[in-house]
């Protein structure tokens, strides 16, 4: 007979048999006896005793196939005639049960390949089964893909669904809505505990008790609904409700129930006559696997299975071709994959040791990929995966992280395996499942469960705060108690931390295997399709931004990120101590010809020159003198062509698309679902393979030699590593770069990957997962404060204790269970290698850009995202990892900060950069570095030409570029020097806490004189930018300030009309923003008056006077808009509004008072007298303003006294009882007083302040002396303020100096007649007039 195993399975492959030399040829099997024995041990009958061993049959190959066969049969008859009726009884519908994709849904969803996951598209889309319930006990499971808001539950084909209403909003539905930890049948109340993603709920539903039970992995959450509606008509189907990028996926009982419960039986039945089938033939492998032939003694040994090797014996392989007959057919079935299949191999490895200990799973492979024909086996394998994914991704957390290590282990022994490795990466890892989630570690949200009660016994958390909210780090007011308790703490979040550490290292360990470049023998080696499919990954992510389905999750990316960058730079160090003088990974960077030369695709993302089509056109002179590469015209504009189809394309895809029909095919296949889809439609678009041609060594004039364009998938070795006769992935060296041998130049297209996922997810989810410390924070200043109530509450008050005991323990349960999560996450997400994993790509991405500077013009071919990771890196390191890791112990972090400051500080400004937002950022990262002392100290450590050029591009005109956060970044180098500009935060908003405590405008005052130095020098050297600058600083404040009235104008006309209607809070906050920038330009007016006040006081520089004129007036107008009586300003400041904290008298008049002293006080004679004459000229002066500055204005001085007693609590005594309704309602306060702020205004300065006063009153009587009146014809027709003194040519118009000079800055035309002004000539009226 001629069976699969004798026959083709045999031939499959030349096997080679392993017998001895010596043995007997002829027959190559054992004697008809040996081998009827070793058959009857191997196949065992069930319905033969022992006893009657002697007299059975004997047992040859010719009669295997029938004997199995009846084997296999037996008990067969008993099941089938058993299974319809008791399973078919109470329910209704097909087989197999999925979601009914047709007519039981509603609103918008996307629904997987299987019919079994599901993601909502809209507000609130419902779904429900095709099999419905009405008699018995009944069960499915419910895969939680994200914790967010469904309800899971039963509901009846009466029930109508909408956007608003689902499972439970109806009457005869019922649901469990873990978000909201309720139960849901119209009304709702309080049920069962919070899911997370990766938990399994299990559904359960009693129809002949008439009750609905719900289990949370396996634990019952108790019966949630009791006398449900039944009886004739009334049938129940499996239903769900999700909200918005929700995801689950179903077991209705295609796979086994994952916690089964006595006496339910799933909705789909078990391939019960299968399971028995395949149980029995992975019996009879096992007995093959145990049993040996010894041929010269003629016996049968029993040997130990996990030493079983695959020898190429006859019997054994024509025994085992016999059985997988059988056995390959049903090892396609999902259900028996899971069940037998896995379990056996886990079984294998259940022993513990490594996995090189275990080699049966190798040779297991092996024997598969033998007996099974291909489809056979890729298809077991897809199922394998893809069941170790699944029960990898749902496992629960428990302390010692058993399941997940148990999996890991297995997924390690399978992927050991070369030809396997090679299919699955090929065709299944990143194709059909979503490999990334075996290097995710999810984090418990029930800290109980996890056992992490047991694991970190004593919790901690930060006691000791100060004045404005931060943890105090010093621990020398800790108690000894405390001490005792911080130190179990971080012992056990050390042994915690240990074993995280397993599962890490079985993730690093799965991915150097995929990382193999030396397993070249079956084809290309895994390094390389690893890469392909990697590219193709970061592509799916970079460009579907906002599509649910095609996106990796961020918790995913981190883990991965992590794992990658070990696991990159083991095989990098590897690969070094290989090649003499090659890098080591601590020196690693991506080489700039990457980024032009078209072998490494970066999709359609931007680069910092813009476009890649029209970086070539430009820029094609330079690739050819310095790179040798030169760009067939032909290419360009084929690319060009490409570029204009993709921007619409890439426009219709982020257009909002409406109903199944829009989507597509592509978009009908979500594939993050827990049961992952089987085949995208990815249509892989390649805008950055260009066709290049590159000389062979330029030792002639180059010569030009097409290379090929190709696609990621289309790559060979050849094209990534290079050969004798190209240089792979570093095709096209420029003649700065260094030839510097790199080992693995695949590696470096990985590690440009690992930046990119950096900048795609990762960063947004280290600073999301940093609330849970903000969390601890919050509760622990809660708890303190309420233990300080509770020791001053008075003992007659017992209902008040009573109120704050609660609190107490309250709060303290709640911080019990968040710094046990807080453990977690420090050990999976902010640990001190998590940090170093940071760092190392922060230096990655800050040489990767200072070799690309070197490139001259090449620079613009770099992409955008190396700029965001570097200074985001930096930014996570700073806010996201401290205070658990401090950064000064990161090595070399001082030359770090010092790269970065040089980088921020020659790039804010680049003109190769040409998008907004990568300037942006670099203008707010360079705003926030300056705010802190140490990286302040690195700015200043950069070489001083470095230094000069930033400050003159700080110095810049105002107009045409975003001036705010230059404005500001001047103002930090002044805070700190400038007029009573010591302050962290403003004396009225003392009182109240500050949302983050860590913003860089809380930071306290660090100026930089080396900084100041330098801008000095620039303004007092070149006098044309001087004015310039000034001049657009003055326009810029005019602008500023003159809005910010026109807003709290309309403010206070709302505020007062009687429908008292709200103010819209965005015009609030702009309004508060055009007040802080008025103050920044008026500190920075002060800086400059302070630092060159010569460029308004020596009238020898062309424009000093007009500057000064200029400077007066807006002075004396912010002046007389502060400080007139009973006020605007003084209204909308004591209507106190929420987001006008900021606008208040102090700032604005302080910084005002600063740049009059420097002018009247602090100057010479010469430059105090001209400063002086300018004011008072100038009509708007009035000198009571500057009296109201010491609250001298309005009433008699003698009213000082109580001016000052009324104020001063604002300062931040909290002498008495009425001092927070002082501070906080300003309108009992009279007049403002530079008096009132002793903390913040020095003796020193106050005299000064009095000095101005009486030398103005002075200077303002003698010009009142000696103004004689002038005729109304005689007065500048622009300003009526001053003299006409000026006459325009060639048209003879006439006005005062200041506003034709002021006029000529902006503008050439003639006020009156818009003709050219060629020039200006003084004028002075005809006597004999």
């Amino acid at each position: 007979m001629s069976t699969k195993g004798g026959g083709t399975a045999l031939t499959r492959r030349n096997y080679r048999l392993a017998s001895d030399m010596d043995k007997p040829r002829s027959t190559g099997i054992v004697n008809e006896k040996l081998l009827s024995d070793y058959l009857h041990h191997v196949f065992p009958s069930t319905k033969q005793g022992p006893a009657q061993a002697p007299l059975r049959k004997p047992l040859g190959f010719q009669d295997l196939g029938s004997h199995l066969e009846k084997l296999l049969s037996e008990g067969e008859d008993g099941e089938d005639g058993r299974a319809p009726d008791q399973n078919v009884e109470g329910r209704l519908g097909p087989q197999p049960v999925v979601l009914d994709h047709t007519s039981g849904f509603e609103g918008l969803l996307f629904v997987d390949d299987d019919l079994l996951g599901v993601i909502g598209h809209s507000n609130f889309s419902s779904i429900r089964a095709t099999t419905c319930v009405f008699k018995g006990k009944w069960a499915y499971e419910v895969l939680i893909s994200s914790q967010g808001l469904m309800q899971i539950g039963w509901c009846t084909l009466n029930c109508r669904f909408n956007q608003e209403e689902g499972v439970g909003d109806t009457p005869d539905s019922y649901a469990y809505d873990g978000n909201r930890v309720r139960k849901w049948n119209v009304t709702t109340t309080n049920y069962g505990k919070s899911w997370a993603a990766g938990d399994i709920v299990s559904c359960l539903i009693d129809l002949d008790e008439g009750t609905i039970t719900f289990c949370l992995n396996g634990q019952s959450l108790g019966t949630a609904f009791t006398n449900i509606k039944m009886g004739p008509g009334v049938a129940y189907f499996p239903a769900i409700s999700l909200s918005f990028k929700e995801s689950v996926a179903f077991n209705f009982g295609s796979r086994p129930l994952r916690y089964p419960v006595d006496g339910y039986l799933p909705l789909q039945d078990p391939p019960a006559a299968d399971l028995t089938k395949a149980h029995k033939l992975l019996g009879y492998i096992k007995n093959v696997l145990s049993t040996g032939i010894d041929a010269q003694e003629e016996k049968l040994l029993e040997k130990d299975t996990a030493g079983w090797r695959l020898h190429g014996e006859p019997t054994v392989l024509v025994t085992l071709a016999h059985i997988f007959n059988h056995f390959s057919p049903l090892m396609c079935k999902v259900y028996l994959v899971e069940d037998v299949l896995m379990n056996f191999l886990l079984g294998i490895l259940e022993g513990g040791g490594s996995v090189d200990e275990h080699p049966l799973i190798q040779q297991l492979l092996d024997l598969f990929w033998l007996l099974m024909e291909d489809y056979e086996v890729n298809e077991c394998l897809k199922q394998l995966m893809m069941s170790l994914l699944r029960a990898y991704r749902f496992s629960p957390i428990i302390p010692d992280l058993g399941f997940q290590i148990h999996y890991l282990r297995l997924t390690t022994a399978i992927l050991r395996h070369e030809k396997s490795r090679k299919y699955l990466l090929n065709n299944v890892l990143f194709d059909v499942l979503r490999s990334v989630v075996f290097f995710y570690i999810k984090t418990p949200l029930r800290v109980k469960e996890a056992g992490l009660e047991e694991l970190i016994p004593t919790t901690w958390w930060p006691t000791h705060f100060d004045k404005e909210g931060k943890d105090e780090c010093e621990s020398k007011d800790e108690s000894a108690d405390e001490r005792l308790r911080r130190r179990a703490y971080e012992r056990g979040c050390q042994r915690l931390k240990k074993r995280i550490e397993v599962v890490e290292e079985l993730q690093v360990q799965i991915l150097r295997l995929l990382l193999n470049n030396k397993d070249k023998t079956t084809g290309e080696a895994s390094r390389y399709i690893f890469l392909n499919k990697f590219r193709k990954f970061l592509q799916e992510n970079a460009s579907n931004r906002g599509h649910p389905t095609a996106l990796c999750p961020p918790e995913y990316m981190v883990c991965f990120l992590h794992r990658l960058i070990t696991a990159v730079r083991v095989c990098w160090d590897e690969g070094s101590r290989k090649t003499t003088g090659s890098l080591s990974s601590e020196e690693a960077y991506v080489p700039p010809q990457l980024f032009y030369n078209g072998m490494v695709d970066y999709f359609d993302l931007q680069r910092l020159g813009g476009l890649l089509s029209h970086l070539k056109k430009t820029l094609k002179d330079d690739l050819a003198s310095k790179a040798n590469i030169v760009i067939d015209p032909a290419e360009i504009q084929a690319a060009s062509m490409d570029d204009l189809d993709e921007d619409e394309e890439s426009g219709a895809a982020q257009r909002p698309f409406c109903g199944a029909a829009a989507v597509g095919g592509a978009l009908a296949r979500p594939s993050w679902l827990s049961s992952p889809t089987l085949g995208r439609a990815n249509r892989f678009l390649s805008t950055a393979a260009v066709s290049l041609m590159t000389p062979r060594r330029p030792l002639t004039q180059p010569e030009k030699i097409k290379v090929r364009t190709l696609a990621v998938e289309q790559r060979t070795e050849d094209d990534i590593e290079g050969s004798h006769s190209n240089d792979g992935l570093l095709l096209g060296r420029p003649h700065e770069e260094p030839d510097q041998p790199v080992a693995d130049k695949s590696l470096l297209e990985i590690i440009d990957g690992i930046v990119m996922m950096y900048n795609l997810s990762v960063h947004q989810q280290l600073g999301k997962m940093v609330v849970v410390a903000d969390d601890v924070h919050e509760y622990a200043v809660a708890l303190k404060d309420t233990e300080e109530k509770i020791a001053r509450c008075p003992a007659r008050r017992a209902d008040i204790q009573e109120e704050l005991q609660k609190s107490q323990k309250v709060f303290s349960e709640k911080l019990n269970h968040l710094s046990r999560r807080l453990a977690w996450i420090n050990a999976t997400i902010y640990s001190k290698e998590k940090m170093l994993d940071v760092y190392w790509l922060l230096c990655v991405c800050l040489r990767t850009i200072e070799h690309a500077d070197n490139t001259g013009s090449l620079f613009a071919f770099a992409p955008e995202f190396y700029l965001n990771v570097a200074m985001n890196a930096y930014s996570a390191l700073k806010n996201y990892f401290s205070p658990a890791n401090s950064m000064e112990e990161l090595p070399g972090y001082e030359e770090t900060l010092t790269q970065l400051a040089a980088i921020l500080a020659k790039h804010f400004a680049d003109p190769r950069i040409v998008g907004t937002d990568i300037k942006d950022s670099l203008m707010q990262a360079l705003a926030s570095y300056v705010c802190y002392p140490q990286s302040l100290r690195a700015v200043e450590r950069i070489p001083e030409e470095q230094r000069v050029a930033m400050m003159r591009n700080l110095l810049a005109p105002y107009e045409q570029r975003p001036w705010a956060q230059t404005n500001w970044i001047l103002v930090r180098l002044w805070r700190g020097c400038g007029f009573g500009y010591r302050y962290t935060r403003l004396p009225h908003l003392l009182k109240t806490k500050p949302e983050d405590a860590n913003l860089p405008s809380l930071q306290k005052p660090c100026p930089s004189l080396l900084l100041q130095r330098h801008m000095a020098e620039l303004l007092s050297m070149d006098k044309d930018m001087a004015a310039s600058f000034l001049n657009s600083v003055l326009n810029q404040l005019n602008w500023a300030f003159s809005e910010f009235i026109g807003m709290i104008q309309e403010i206070q006309q709302a505020a007062e009309r009687p429908e008292r209607n709200f103010v819209d809070t965005r015009q609030l906050k702009v309004c508060a923003t055009c007040f802080d920038l008025s103050v920044s330009l008026l500190r920075v007016l002060e800086m400059t008056v302070t630092l060159v006040p010569e460029i308004f006081l020596d009238w020898s520089r062309p424009s000093a006077e007009l500057l000064l004129r200029r400077l007066a007036q807006l002075l004396n107008q912010v002046l007389n808009r502060v400080t007139a009586e009973k006020n605007l300003f003084d209204r909308v400041v004591n209507l106190r509004l929420p987001g006008l904290e900021s606008v208040d008298h102090y700032p604005i008049l302080v910084a005002v008072t600063g740049i009059l002293v420097r002018i009247l006080v602090d100057g010479d004679r010469q430059g105090m007298s001209r400063a002086a004459s300018v004011l008072l000229s100038d009509p708007c002066f009035q000198l009571h303003s500057i009296q109201h500055l010491l609250g001298e204005a309005g009433e008699s001085c003698s009213s000082l006294a109580n001016v000052v007693s009324a104020t001063r609590p604002a300062v931040g005594t909290l002498g008495s009882s009425a001092a927070p309704q002082a501070a906080g309602n300003a309108s009992e306060r009279k007049h403002f007083s530079l008096h009132a702020y002793t903390d913040y205004i020095s003796e020193e300065e106050k005299q000064k302040v009095e000095q101005m006063l009486s030398f103005l009153t002075e200077e303002s009587k003698q010009a009142a002396a000696s103004t004689a009146p002038t005729s109304e014809e005689d007065l500048c027709p622009i300003c009526y303020a001053h003299q006409i003194s000026a006459i325009f040519r060639p048209c003879s118009h006439k006005s005062c100096k200041a506003c034709i000079n002021q006029h000529l800055m902006n503008n050439k035309d003639c006020f009156f007649c818009k003709a050219t002004i060629t020039g200006v000539e003084d004028y002075s009226k005809p006597t004999s007039s």
